[in-house]
């Protein structure tokens, strides 16, 4: 094949040699790049747009099966082809989708069973993309073909630097029987019999026993708690399944050089993205947000922490953000303020991210997906937004090899439950939603976690998540731990060992008080904590809203407050650090801190305030030895710190506002990158509304 004379040409590539690809030498900028969608012949005029501004690399395909495949088994490639030798020959790098992800027209014709049966009959009809049953065997029969045909074809091509698999995969809330088949064959594997099953799960409750596997009931009218948490462990895997077996075909025929990803969405949830990327080379994520005033940068932090964390401090790839505007209709349109753009692509990267890619280059003529504007909008000219990416790219040319492979070694650390934010879904305490169940609704990780990080975020507190699937909160000062509704008696006593050997804990209400399968254990509350937690309860209610006895924390009248949820406890070893201000429930303490061993574990009783908790968080900093001078900044100025590759201290400090800023720089001397000024300890130092400051210290040393 010609492309193998062409091999030689992989030195100019921004990869590090060597097998599984996960190190770059240079920031890679770039966009997803739709040339089939152009109204008319675009391609040379795109690629010289994209060379002017200095985009590095685009993706593409990962939407075009039917371009690939336009009638059964006859395949065309020469349309991708010339796209892809173009840009080869213009120096911009490629990664390359497999494009399962949108079945075309002749293939749900011949098989309408592959289209998703939902729950209580609902189906899915064509016209939509992700319509399909990821588990359906004639699915897959046809996924592997087209898979291996573009692969055979592809993947010896010099200007490809990697595979995307799929795209933002979910379970799509699938119910087809052969769905159902595979459940039933997973509950077999792990429960053994249909008696082992009742026992765990307690069937016998309303006399649901079941005395053969054929008797086991779909998912469409289940209250059981505990099929239903498993149902979603079913989901999660089915979905890594998925993603592995993509994987494992195109790890066949990639290169040694050539890298696999899947591009992960961070607010879905039905996904084992541990397991899932278990034979990929990193993570990818699409990452889209606020703008204007809504900019805060807290989603661009959320994702590339749990990401990062996925894969263990690996870098990750954003293969999808905002560019200009997004909506799947034109009600939010709201263009990025001047700087927010190229801010935005720095906040990335100071979050571990290797690549930042738009959604997309070009806006679309037609479809859903009209008012998702790319960098270039309807008319395909050179814009506001492509004057500021190509600023940016100028800046990451002469700057990008101090900011690539940037490591985070953080001090905290915030346990993530999959299985907590599902049953919590099943079991609300919220006051909102359905009697029954607020599925979707996960209000664990919208509400719970995402509490913790913002207040960590907006006080410049690097974090990290951990899982309970390889939890080592050994690595780590200070492990937070939203309400752990489900947890296995392993992880409660690793969670009991950390504190005991020096670790200090954050917890929140609910945690421990059911099994792995949603059994509520049988003890009294919190079980195996109780001696790490220093109390213990028997009851619990819900409220709308109350304060707390003398305003403990002095956040003042409005902030004083707490909400939802609160457990009756009552102390034995614990100090009491609040209590409810109400005439029955002032006996109870609202939030405790216990010195167990040689650490200790403050426990949250009850929902509290973004102003209580940020007091709560930035005290156990202080208690643990663990705050910084980055913690004297405050929002809207935003801090984060790394090592690069030359083994020094990277300081980025962003301006979340549209007034100037000003802080005094506390670190060890340094250079500004961007403007090449020196820096001195304790200067002050002006940041520009939406702009941002890169220090590199000057000395080597190790993250604080």
């Amino acid at each position: 094949m010609k492309y193998k004379l062409l091999l030689l040409l992989l030195l100019l590539l921004p990869v590090v040699a060597g097998k599984a690809q996960t190190r770059f030498d240079n920031i890679l900028y770039g966009v997803a790049y739709y040339h089939e969608y152009m109204p008319s012949e675009r391609l040379d005029e795109d690629i010289r747009l994209m060379k002017e501004a200095g985009i590095s690399v685009v993706r593409v395909g990962e939407s075009t099966w039917s371009l690939f495949e336009p009638r059964e088994g006859e395949f065309e490639f020469a349309w991708m082809d010339r796209i892809i030798d173009k840009m080869h020959a213009a120096g911009i790098k490629v990664i390359l989708g497999t494009p399962t992800y949108s079945i075309p027209a002749w293939l749900w014709l011949k098989h309408p069973e592959i289209l998703l049966t939902y729950q209580k009959g609902d189906r899915a009809y064509y016209g939509i993309r992700q319509n399909m049953n990821i588990t359906s065997p004639a699915y897959l029969f046809y996924c592997e073909r087209i898979i291996r045909m573009m692969m055979e074809h592809y993947a010896s091509h010099p200007g490809i630097i990697g595979f995307q698999v799929d795209n933002e995969t979910t379970s799509r809330d699938v119910n087809n029987y052969d769905f159902n088949v595979g459940f039933r064959s997973y509950l077999k594997n792990k429960f053994g019999t249909p008696q082992n099953l009742n026992r765990i799960w307690g069937l016998q409750y309303w006399g649901m026993d079941i005395d053969s596997w054929d008797e086991l009931a779909p998912r469409d009218g289940i209250t059981n708690t505990g099929y239903k948490l498993e149902w979603e462990r079913y989901n999660r895997k089915a979905v890594a399944d998925f993603l592995k077996w993509q994987s494992e075909i195109v790890i066949e025929y990639k290169r040694d050089d050539q890298f696999i990803m899947h591009c992960f969405m961070p607010s879905v949830q039905d996904v084992d993205q541990i397991e899932s990327s278990k034979s990929m080379d990193m993570m990818a994520v699409n990452v889209y947000h606020g703008q204007q005033d809504q900019l805060t940068g807290n989603e661009i932090a959320f994702a590339g922490d749990y990401f990062r964390s996925v894969k263990n401090g690996l870098n990750y790839l954003i293969t999808e953000t905002n560019a200009q505007t997004i909506g799947w209709n034109s009600r939010i349109q709201q263009p990025p303020y001047p700087g927010q753009l190229r801010q935005n692509v720095y906040a990335h990267l100071g979050s571990g991210a290797n690549m930042v890619e738009y959604w997309h280059w070009h806006s679309i003529h037609y479809g859903q997906e009209t008012f998702w504007k790319g960098v270039l909008s309807h008319d395909l000219q050179p814009n506001r937004a492509y004057a500021e990416v190509t600023k940016t790219a100028q800046e990451l040319q002469r700057i990008g090899k101090k900011l690539v492979n940037l490591k985070k070694e953080n001090k905290v650390a915030i346990l993530f439950s999959h299985d907590s934010n599902e049953a919590l879904n099943f079991m609300p305490f919220d006051q909102g939603g359905s009697a029954w169940e607020s599925a979707g609704n996960d209000f664990y990780r919208n509400n719970l976690v995402a509490q913790f990080h913002r207040i960590l975020y907006r006080n410049n507190v690097g974090v990290d998540f951990i899982f309970p699937e390889n939890a080592d909160l050994r690595k780590y000062e200070l492990v937070i731990i939203p309400s752990l509704y489900i947890a296995g008696d392993e992880l409660l006593s690793s969670i009991t060992d950390y504190v005991m050997n020096g670790g200090h804990v954050i917890m929140q209400f609910k945690s421990g008080f059911c099994d792995e399968n949603s059994m509520v254990r049988p003890v009294m509350a919190p079980g195996s904590l109780r001696e790490a937690c220093g109390f213990y309860y028997q009851e619990f209610t819900n409220f709308s809203s109350m304060a707390l006895k003398g305003d403990p924390f002095g956040v003042g009248p409005q902030d004083n407050k707490v909400n939802s949820w609160a457990e009756y406890l009552i102390c034995e070893k614990a100090e009491p650090l609040a209590f409810y201000d109400h005439k029955y429930f002032s006996v109870y303490p609202a939030l405790t801190r216990n010195i167990y061993g040689k650490g200790s574990l403050l426990y949250e009783g009850c929902m509290v305030s973004d102003a209580i908790q940020e007091k709560i968080i930035l005290s156990e900093l202080e208690k643990c030895n663990i705050k910084t001078p980055d913690q004297d900044i405050r929002w809207p100025l935003i801090t984060k710190s790394g090592i690069n590759d030359e083994n020094k201290l990277i300081h980025y400090y962003y301006n979340y506002s549209s007034e100037s800023g000003e802080f005094s720089y506390p670190y060890q001397e340094g250079k500004e990158l961007i403007s090449g000024e020196k820096v001195s300890q304790g200067q002050m130092l002006q940041i520009a509304p939406w702009d941002v400051l890169i220090i590199e210290e000057t000395a080597n040393r190790k993250i604080r």
